[in-house]
């Protein structure tokens, strides 16, 4: 399948049984110099679980690589791996081939990008960014952030303006009752949360920079050296 779907040299670019220091991961897609991901297999129909792609992720983390895949044949995982203290890793993409629609763009668009001939730093690192941004985790931090329980409280006041709306209470009823446990708990609803405060930094000092740009180009040459 990586050979004929995805476009690499299967005796060139595909490495069975790769060894890294000292141990070996299933295989490891190698175009170059540069290890593009590797993948850990288990037996067609076994259930795929998390900790099945530990060791992979273990293997990346000693490399430096930053993909891991995992697979029983039918069913594919596409993993990021984060290079936090201690190492983590994060689901960008779940598919299983044998019920794939062709009309799936989002199925297609990630399959094309792990190809030899999509794959690139900025287009993975785009589709982790799209996945992240809609998975129902983030959008459920998003849902609890000041700002939209704000917005959501202005609302419920507009429509029945002779009740008395708490905003903490409004916080309670959505993370308790409107959305699901699942979204709200565990590693990857925190996950999601420090995800949106990172995003929301870099969004703060991407702004800055802009800032200072348009600042630059109204004063221009002349007046920033009179100002220097």
């Amino acid at each position: 399948m990586l050979a004929d779907i995805l476009g690499y040299n299967k005796y060139q670019e595909i490495k069975a049984e790769f060894a890294i220091r000292g141990t070996y991961v299933d295989l490891a897609v190698k175009v170059g110099n540069d290890i593009r991901f590797l993948v850990e297999v288990k037996a067609i129909g076994s259930e795929l679980k998390d900790n099945h792609v530990k060791q992979a992720i273990d293997y990346g983390a000693n490399q430096g690589i930053e993909w891991a895949l995992l697979t029983n044949g039918t069913h594919w995982r596409i993993y990021k791996i984060l290079f936090t203290k201690p190492i983590d890793k994060t689901l960008v993409f779940e598919a299983d081939l044998s019920t794939l629609s062709l009309r799936d763009d989002d199925a297609i668009e990630c399959i094309a990008t792990l190809s030899r001939e999509g794959f690139t730093q900025s287009s993975m690192d785009a589709l982790v960014q799209q996945k992240l941004a809609t998975n129902k985790f983030t959008v459920a931090a998003v849902l609890l952030s000041d700002p939209v329980v704000l917005m959501a409280r202005r609302e419920l006041r507009r429509l029945y303006p002779a009740v008395r709306i708490d905003e903490d209470v409004l916080r309670s009823v959505i993370e308790n009752e409107a959305l699901k446990r699942e979204v709200v708990d565990g590693d990857e609803a925190k996950a999601a949360k420090e995800g949106m405060k990172r995003a929301g930094r870099a969004a703060k000092r991407q702004k800055a920079k802009q800032a200072a740009n348009d600042t630059d180009k109204k004063l221009g040459k002349t007046d920033r050296e009179v100002i220097a």
